[in-house]
């Protein structure tokens, strides 16, 4: 029996691969399934538990990926199936367990089922959310997509306009149809087929609307500042009581369940800003999924004031996902961090020790810092749209360096992104070092896992900058802040070394009782 068939830990640590970007075996400088398994060593010596990988469905690649055209297959510029089944058994050999995306919010305008319905196939005319336009032509309602633009476009073979969440190249599913919920569950079926052991529920609270279409209010100035994203996107000068988990909304997540299965592990994220801690938490309440996650933390720079504020809303941080880069956000090491090692290394204990699951991004375990990127390489529409002032998502896919030289070990094509990182950052010089901050990673999540994987949190405390942590047989103490505090006691395990009897500024330490 390998780990993969034993129950999924209370808080497990999921490392996101985004395949577009981790290797190429095919030299046309974009990412392979089989790259993925010929590197999937390299993701077990982290002492992850499992992995996560992004859409490699085919999709044409209007919105990183997420604008799935089928989801039961693999981008041919990525692979086959048959390469994704040599993944599941060679990840599985290691002892990983393998969660995919599943983007059931919406599809590609290319995918047959928006095709079909435009045509007005009697069949798939629900699958989206279509609405006639105002008598003077305008759109049904003030709703705006989470990137800012009217979240209505029109369409003029059905002279009516349809609903998208985000771009209006991806059109949102109506999942209050039938037909769409039964392929919903026929997908889900056919990648458990495959041996995937779970999902990652791509924008979850963006599933229902209120069928009313009536207008979200104007945001009050508490909502306004809670809202996700940058406050110059117009989307956060709305309170979405209605475009987003309206009255129905959590209780659907136990449909989303039945889908799955009661043993697949189940992590949601969740684009709603107000209220997006409490919304987390009612979530993954039993017979739901079982974590989910908010931007809150990574938005707020990985501070203590905004780690404390997720502990004090959670209610319990167990069920919470706990993480500070993605495919969405700038990478941490710069973004939370000065790019130091010792702020690279302080922020990987932040989440080693965080009370939940963890979520690791691709090339954080190198201490990446987030590479510009020339607007003529750019390809995400959110980054373009507010050019050079956007979230930065298309610079945290640069790929991925694997050795050194010309082309770092990713691809022998040109990447579709270029790669500009520093010497010595490669795998290939920190896997022979014994100060890395690649060896530190596999030290710290080797020490989460034998010692402290299974550990609830009993209490917790903030003073200033400095967070305590207590769990059954271990404290923790996170000093975010520049000035040393009084520690008592040698701990098993510190971010950097200690100055006599004081922790010093950016500096973690773990403690066994």
């Amino acid at each position: 029996m390998t780990q993969s068939d034993l129950p999924w830990p209370d808080a497990p640590v999921i490392y996101q691969v985004y395949p577009r970007s981790f290797r190429d075996t095919r030299g046309t400088g974009i990412g392979t399934i089989d790259g993925i398994v010929q590197k999937l060593d390299h993701i077990a010596s982290l002492n992850v538990d499992a992995l996560w990988l992004s859409p490699f469905y085919p999709s044409p690649l209007s919105d990183g990926g997420y604008d799935v055209a089928d989801h039961c297959d693999v981008h041919p510029a990525m692979g086959t199936l048959d390469d994704f089944d040599k993944l599941i058994e060679r990840a599985h050999g290691l002892g990983l367990r393998v969660v995919i995306d599943q983007v059931f919010n919406h599809t590609s305008i290319e995918c047959p089922w928006f095709q079909r319905a435009v045509m007005g196939d009697p069949d798939y005319e629900d699958y989206y959310v279509w609405s006639d336009p105002k008598p003077d032509g305008t759109q049904p309602n003030n709703w705006l997509s989470q990137f800012g633009p009217p979240a209505w476009t029109w369409n003029h073979k059905r002279r009516q306009y349809y609903f998208h969440n985000f771009t209006a190249d991806q059109p949102s599913l109506n999942l209050r149809c039938e037909g769409v919920q039964d392929q919903m569950k026929r997908i889900m079926q056919f990648w458990r087929d495959r041996g995937v052991d779970g999902f990652r529920i791509d924008a979850i609270t963006s599933f229902l609307f209120d069928p009313s279409l009536a207008d979200n209010p104007p945001a009050s100035a508490e909502v306004q500042d809670k809202v996700s994203g940058e406050n110059f996107v117009p989307y956060t000068y709305q309170d979405h009581a209605n475009d987003i988990l309206p009255g129905d909304g959590i209780e659907f997540v136990n449909v989303v369940r039945g889908w799955a299965g009661d043993e697949v592990y189940l992590l949601g994220e969740v684009t709603s800003g107000n209220q997006s801690v409490e919304l987390a938490a009612q979530l993954a309440e039993d017979g739901r999924l079982d974590a989910a996650y908010t931007t809150d933390f990574p938005e707020n720079k990985g501070t203590a004031e905004a780690y404390a504020d997720v502990l004090e809303r959670a209610g319990d941080p167990g069920r919470i996902g706990w993480w500070l880069s993605s495919h969405d956000q700038p990478r941490h090491a710069g973004n939370s961090g000065d790019g130091s090692d010792r702020d690279v290394r302080f922020l990987a204990t932040v989440l080693a020790t965080a009370p939940g699951p963890t979520i690791l991004y691709q090339g954080e375990e190198l201490g990446l810092v987030q590479p510009d990127l020339p607007k003529a390489a750019v390809t995400d529409p959110l980054d373009l749209l507010y050019w050079p002032d956007g979230p930065g998502r298309e610079g945290a896919r640069v790929p991925i360096p694997w050795a050194e030289g010309d082309d770092r070990g990713f691809s022998t094509g040109r990447p579709w992104l270029p790669m500009d990182w520093p010497s010595g950052v490669s795998v290939a010089v920190q896997d022979i070092g014994a100060d890395t901050n690649l060896a530190y990673y596999r030290r710290v999540f080797a020490f989460r896992r034998d010692k402290m994987g299974e550990r609830r949190l009993e209490d917790w405390s903030r003073d200033g900058e400095v967070i305590r942590l207590s769990y059954p047989g271990a404290r923790v103490v996170l000093n975010f802040g520049t000035d040393p505090v009084d520690v008592e006691g040698k701990p098993d395990l510190t971010s950097a070394p200690l100055d006599d009897e004081s922790l010093p500024g950016r500096t973690a330490a773990i403690w066994l009782t």
